[in-house]
């Protein structure tokens, strides 16, 4: 260890604390005297002074004391006690703690610096105690993922510069931190990970942009183009970002420059089947260059994306060695090893996902009390009931039954069951009136017209409007119930029971309603079995059956999957052995609808096509599937 000398010492804590030498003589109470020989060279620290400035740099004050006392023995002359103090310094180096490094698995909110830079330096401090050297953050973690267009806005950016140097003055100087942000260089935005480590910041810029799916990172970002490797305890660590290590360029260039093991920082989004996508790349590149991978990802909803953690340790030989949980805010040190499944069932999986999708849209939103859910008595709005009471708590949800002359005595005691069972505010609003009241105002405009889908639509228009007021007056939000089958094929009215600020069914086909709903009630027994099984109606004329309009959701589901997740032709799905007139009529009808889906409340995204701002289609459009 080289030796630092008084005057280093106190130019660090006028840098960290932001004061001046007389500023500090006064708050410390250090005789200016003295001051002027630390500040000069002439004096070396007493050892009162040399355990203050320690305390306020946050580093060992064995360091400080044997540092200035060889300075003190140098100054003096004495050399057997600068042979000692030399001696003491090598000892402290000689035989390092063994690295303990710490994952902050977190939930940052999108432009909430003050916030977001506040958990950093709080779990810092944490981190400390527990004995880490290291504290590793996700991708992006001081602003949040993706900060979109925010970018754009230079105010942001100099808001962010001015943060970074705040973290800066205020970490610890005994634990290095390694986090996620924007930065700026000669004109480029980078999206970097900030490494700051005695003081000091250093800077590596991701190298692969993503620019597929819900990523469009090459708008916002230049691609960096250097390996990043720091030291800590004595191990060479290299960094990498998110994409960077789904390309081998990177790995096998920073490991290059000599790193020893590897971590990424990641703000990896969840759909079905992405974690196991993660494990098998990250151990091709493991098991391409023999060594340690520790990977970081953010937990928590951001608007249609949710982030599902699971961050974990590969060792060389591509086993997991620490696998943090799914969905849930953690810290925790890599000297511990931690286990959980990671192949829990995908019911779970899911379930999760739109609970904590739909918690944190409410919740970071910060103006809305709770929310309102019209409950028809169907399997949807009774799996959404679920899940906002999972997500809120049910002394924030209320549920509202609208019937009218089709709403039958089954919808009726399934909505009541339902919300008894889960403790809700529950009411009934009685809609006959207003329906009377409508057709009869347009009676004379709609004289020598047949009673159509118009009619139907009234009546899921009037509700929405009334599940509108309610939250309005209430400060609530109102969760829409539409699934992704309905929203694909148009089976939803606009302004109707599409009304509302988030959907959490808007990624869930149908057939999926029926299995998270089953998923649900093996916790708690809480949707009734009514309910789940019976034939699904709209109830928005007699008898009325989805049937009437479309084919068996099984087969419907089947044939999105084709058309919409994997992209495929008309003929290709009718080659799988489905009727052509119907895979026609679905497809054309999901094309035709995509002015109704634009104009949607925003869902999580589950799959790997969801319907949102990956989704780019035009509304107007000739083109035949």
């Amino acid at each position: 260890m080289m030796a630092k000398k008084t005057k280093e010492y106190l130019a660090k804590v006028c840098k960290k604390t932001g004061l001046s030498y007389y500023k500090i003589s006064q708050k410390y109470k250090i005789n200016q005297s003295n001051l002027s020989k630390y500040k000069s060279g002439k004096s070396a620290l007493s050892e009162t002074h040399a355990w203050l400035f320690a305390d306020i740099l946050g580093i060992n004050p064995a360091e400080v004391v044997a540092s200035t006392k060889l300075e003190q023995a140098k100054i003096s002359g004495n050399q057997s006690k600068a042979k000692f103090w030399q001696e003491q310094l090598e000892k402290l180096t000689s035989q390092p703690t063994p690295l303990k490094i710490t994952i902050a698995q977190i939930n940052p909110i999108v432009g909430d610096l003050n916030n977001n830079a506040q958990k950093i330096i709080d779990l810092s401090l944490d981190a400390i105690k527990n004995g880490s050297h290291l504290l590793v953050f996700p991708e992006l973690s001081l602003v949040g993922y993706p900060p979109e267009d925010l970018l754009l806005r230079e105010g942001f950016i100099d808001q962010i510069e001015d943060k970074i140097n705040w973290l800066r003055t205020q970490l610890p100087e005994n634990i290095s931190v390694l986090f996620g942000t924007p930065t700026r260089s000669e004109g480029y935005l980078h999206n970097s990970a900030c490494l700051i480590q005695q003081g000091q910041i250093r800077t590596y810029h991701k190298q692969c942009l993503p620019n597929y799916s819900v990523f469009d990172e090459k708008r916002y970002f230049k691609p960096g183009n250097n390996a990043f490797v720091f030291e800590c305890q004595q191990v060479k660590i290299g960094v990498l970002i998110c994409e960077d290590a789904w390309e081998m360029a990177p790995v096998k260039t920073t490991l290059n420059h000599g790193a020893q093991m590897l971590i990424s920082l990641n703000a990896s989004p969840f759909q079905v089947g992405k974690h196991q996508q993660r494990i098998e790349t990250i151990r091709h590149r493991v098991l391409e260059n023999n060594c340690d991978f520790i990977y970081v990802n953010a937990v928590g909803g951001q608007d249609e994306l949710v982030f599902d953690g699971g961050s974990f340790m590969m060792d060389a030989t591509g086993k997991i060695t620490h696998q943090m949980p799914f969905f849930e805010i953690s810290l925790h040190d890599l000297s511990n090893p931690i286990a959980q499944d990671s192949k829990q069932p995908i019911e779970k999986t899911i379930y999760d996902a739109l609970v904590l999708s739909t918690k944190d849209y409410i919740r970071k939103n910060g103006v809305f009390k709770g929310c309102v859910i019209g409950l028809s008595g169907g399997i949807d709005s009774a799996l959404t009931l679920a899940i906002a009471v999972d997500a809120l708590g049910s002394k924030n949800v209320q549920a509202i039954m609208m019937p009218y002359e089709y709403t039958s005595n089954t919808s009726i005691e399934g909505a009541k069951t339902q919300a008894n069972n889960m403790n809700v505010d529950y009411h009934e609003v009685n809609i006959h009136a207003m329906v009377d009241s409508f057709n009869t105002q347009l009676s004379a405009l709609f004289t020598n017209t047949k009673i159509d889908t118009t009619e139907e639509n009234l009546q899921a228009r009037i509700r929405g409007t009334l599940l509108m007021a309610i939250a309005n007056k209430t400060n609530k939000i109102v969760l829409t119930t539409s699934n992704k089958s309905e929203m694909a094929v148009g089976y939803t009215t606009l302004y109707g029971d599409m009304s509302g600020g988030f959907a959490p069914l808007k990624d869930i086909t149908k057939t999926w309603v029926y299995r998270l709903a089953n998923y649900r009630n093996s916790l708690t027994n809480v949707i009734p079995r009514r309910v789940i099984e019976r034939e699904p109606s709209a109830e928005l004329t007699l008898n009325q059956t989805d049937l009437d309009s479309l084919p068996p959701y099984t087969e419907l589901d089947a044939i999105l999957e084709l058309f919409i997740e994997q992209k495929q032709s008309t003929q290709h799905i009718i080659r799988q052995g489905f009727d052509p007139q119907t895979v026609k009529h679905i497809t054309t009808l999901v094309l035709n609808n995509e002015y109704k889906r634009r104009q949607s409340a925003p869902g999580p995204k589950i799959s790997q096509n969801a319907f949102g701002k990956e989704r780019r289609y035009p509304m107007t459009s000739k083109f035949k599937p």
